[in-house]
C-alpha cells in the first residue's frame, strides 16, 4: 500500500472518533497495554510532558514544544485531531512524520494488531510512541486525546502532569458535570509526579485537590500566583505580555484565551525548570517559543488569520468555554460601523448548540454548512437551531460553498470567520488548499 491507501486502512479498519464520535470510543486500557507491549514499551525510552484539559491544551502542547526546541532539543509532539494531513499528529521538531514511515509500521503491526480491533487513537497513540522512540527523541509532548484516566495516552509517567482547565464537552462520555468532567481529567495525575492545573472554580478545584492527594501527586494551581501582568494584541498583530518574571514577551497566538493559557505554560516553565533532566528552559527559550510556536510546530486553527482584505480567520474552538472566548472577539468585529461580520459556522451533532447561541453576534451574517463527516449537523437541523433568533442565516450543503459565498458577499475591510467545529476548519483549508 501506498501512504494514501494506508491512511483509508487505517480509517476503515479502526473507529475515528473524528468522524463517529461516542462509537469509536473504546473505554479501558487494555488494548493500549496489549500495543504497547508488543512494540517494547517504547513510550520508556524518553521523557514526557503530558497536558490535559478541555480547551487550550493544544495551544499549551505547542509553545511548550516550540520552547523546548528553542532550547536545542529534538522534541516529539502528539496532538490530536489533524486537520489536512493526518500526520499532523506526530511531529518532531515541527517535522510531521514521513509517510513511508506509517505505512512501514502498518504493514510490519498489523497481523499484531487487526485481531485487537484498536481504535484509531489507539493505534496512532503507539505509532507516535514508536516514532519518537525510534528516532530518538530527547523528550516528547503528548496531548491527551480525551478525558484523561482512561484515554489511551496515559501509560506513560511524564516529567509534569498539566491540565489547562474544565469545561462541558464530551458530557456522554466523560459526565454531564464539571466535577464530573475533572475526575476525568485528573486521572492523569501520578503518584510523585507534579501536577499542574491552570483554572478551576469552586466545583472542580476540589477534584483537583482530592485527586491529587489521594495518588499523591504534588499540585501547583496556576491561578494562585498570576504571572501575566497585562496581555493585549498590538498593531504587529503579536500578542503582547507584561509577565513578573520573563519580563515583556510577544506571542504569535492572538486568540483571547491566550492570556490563560500562557498563564499556565509559564508556570509549566518553572516547574520544568526544576524537575527536567532534559536542561533548564531560559528566558530566550521562552522568549522564542512564544513567538514562534506557529511557525516552529506547525500549529494551525487558532484564530489563524489566513488572509487579508477581506481578513479570513480560522478558529477550532467548538464548546462552551471556547465559545465564551470566541463570541468576545466575533463581538467586537460586529459592533464595527465600517465593516460587516461573515461567520462560516457548523457544528458536530453532539454539541449543546443552544448553548452557544446566546453568545453569538446579532450583527452578522451566517453561512451554516455540514463539515464532510459523519458527526457533523446537517445544515438545515443546525438553521432550526439559529431560527430561534432572529439572526441573518444562509444554510449550505458543504463548508466550500458557504466559505465561496461569503467570500463573495464580503467586501475588502469585512471580516470572515469560519468556526464552530475542528472538521470546518479542516474542511476550509481543504477548499483553500484547492485554488
Amino acid at each position: 500500500m501506498n501512504y494514501q491507501q494506508t491512511v483509508q486502512y487505517l480509517y476503515d479498519s479502526a473507529p475515528l472518533f473524528q468522524q463517529k464520535g461516542a462509537g469509536a470510543y473504546k473505554p479501558g486500557l487494555d488494548t493500549t497495554l496489549a500495543l504497547d507491549k508488543h512494540l517494547g514499551h517504547p513510550h520508556r525510552f524518553y521523557p514526557t510532558i503530558h497536558v490535559g484539559g478541555t480547551n487550550g491544551k493544544g495551544s499549551c502542547c505547542h509553545t511548550i514544544a516550540a520552547m523546548l526546541q528553542a532550547a536545542g532539543l529534538r522534541v516529539g509532539l502528539y496532538t490530536s485531531p489533524h486537520l489536512v494531513d493526518f500526520r499532523e499528529r506526530i511531529r518532531i521538531n515541527g517535522k510531521m512524520m514521513p509517510k513511508q514511515y506509517v505505512v512501514d509500521f502498518v504493514e510490519e503491526h498489523r497481523s499484531f494488531f487487526e485481531p485487537l480491533h484498536p481504535s484509531f487513537f489507539e493505534l496512532t497513540t503507539a505509532l507516535a510512541m514508536q516514532y519518537f522512540s525510534s528516532e530518538g527523541v530527547d523528550i516528547a509532548v503528548i496531548e491527551v486525546g480525551l478525558g484523561g484516566r482512561i484515554d489511551c495516552t496515559n501509560i506513560i509517567t511524564p516529567l509534569l502532569s498539566v491540565v489547562t482547565n474544565i469545561s462541558l464537552d464530551h458530557t456522554a462520555l466523560l459526565g454531564n458535570t464539571p466535577e464530573a468532567i475533572a475526575r476525568e481529567k485528573a486521572g492523569i495525575f501520578k503518584a510523585g509526579i507534579p501536577a499542574l492545573v491552570g483554572e478551576t472554580d469552586a466545583h472542580t478545584r476540589p477534584i483537583f485537590e482530592e485527586i491529587a492527594k489521594h495518588v499523591g501527586a504534588p499540585l501547583f494551581f496556576a491561578e494562585d500566583t498570576p504571572e501575566i501582568i497585562k496581555a493585549e494584541v498590538g498593531k504587529d498583530g503579536l500578542m503582547h505580555y507584561e509577565t513578573l518574571h520573563y519580563g515583556k514577551l510577544q506571542g504569535a497566538l492572538t486568540g483571547l484565551p491566550q492570556a490563560r493559557n500562557a498563564e499556565t505554560i509559564l508556570h509549566a516553565v518553572q516547574l520544568l525548570n526544576n524537575i527536567s533532566p532534559a536542561g533548564v528552559l531560559t528566558l530566550e527559550n521562552v522568549r522564542q517559543g512564544f513567538l514562534h510556536v506557529c511557525d516552529w510546530t506547525g500549529l494551525m486553527g487558532r484564530w489563524q488569520r489566513i488572509e487579508e482584505c477581506p481578513d479570513l480567520i480560522l478558529d477550532t474552538g467548538h464548546n462552551a468555554g471556547g465559545w465564551a472566548y470566541l463570541s468576545q472577539q466575533l463581538n467586537t468585529l460586529a459592533e464595527r460601523t465600517d465593516a460587516h461580520l461573515h461567520c462560516v459556522l457548523g457544528f458536530a451533532g453532539d454539541k449543546d448548540v443552544d448553548a452557544i447561541l446566546p453568545l453569538l453576534p446579532a450583527k452578522a451574517t451566517y453561512y451554516l454548512a455540514r463539515a464532510s463527516v459523519d458527526r457533523a449537523m446537517p445544515s438545515d437541523v443546525l438553521a432550526t437551531h439559529f431560527q430561534q433568533r432572529t439572526l441573518d442565516i444562509k444554510t449550505f450543503p458543504n463548508v466550500a460553498d458557504a466559505l465561496s459565498a461569503a467570500r463573495n458577499a464580503a467586501c475588502p475591510a469585512d471580516t470572515i470567520f469560519v468556526g464552530g467545529s475542528t472538521f470546518v476548519v479542516a474542511d476550509a483549508l481543504v477548499s483553500i488548499n484547492r485554488e
